[in-house]
């Protein structure tokens, strides 16, 4: 994937193979699925890489990360947090991929590489454990955060289209 200046990025992150800690990804296939988006827009299914993912957001001006997230809240619960909220909540080991995702913060702001707005939208998962299906609490709830992800982008200036179905 090429760099491109003023790119808004959606990052999904997860491990697929343990239940719901692979949300953020499945929401990203969705998103790519069902809806069509300008060229400024690009996915990136970051899985569980970390720091490897710095030369991926290279030119990203604007960034959405979508993780599960464990806030003691009830599953299928959307979070968002904004800029500077992030790195201090995973300080708090609020994101299942904090440790990763903590560093990859830390690693954009000393190569002055991070993104001037930054969003985390989270779900809180129910099931943790190794299993290719989400819980039904966060596969009901995976709609609201697609929706948070589509406000946010529209928030943005940017305009989606949902594709047709297919017959």
């Amino acid at each position: 994937m090429q760099s491109r200046q003023g790119a808004i990025t959606v990052l999904g992150l997860g491990n697929i193979l343990m239940g719901d800690e692979g949300a953020g990804v499945r929401a990203l296939e969705t998103l790519r699925e069902k809806y069509e988006f300008p060229e400024v827009v690009r996915f990136l299914d970051g899985g569980t890489m970390g720091l490897d993912l710095i030369y991926y957001l290279e030119g990203t001006e604007k960034l959405i990360v979508i993780d599960a997230v464990s806030s003691g809240s009830p599953p299928g619960t959307i979070k968002m947090l904004e800029g500077p909220e992030i790195p201090s909540v995973l300080a708090g080991k609020f994101s299942v991929h904090q440790i990763g995702l903590q560093d990859l913060f830390f690693a954009l702001d000393i190569t002055d590489k991070r993104p001037a707005e930054a969003c985390l939208i989270g779900i809180e998962p129910k099931i943790i454990d190794l299993g290719l299906e989400l819980s039904p609490e966060v596969k009901k709830a995976l709609p609201s955060l697609i929706d948070a992800v589509m406000k946010r982008l529209s928030l943005w200036g940017i305009q989606v289209v949902k594709k047709a179905e297919c017959a």
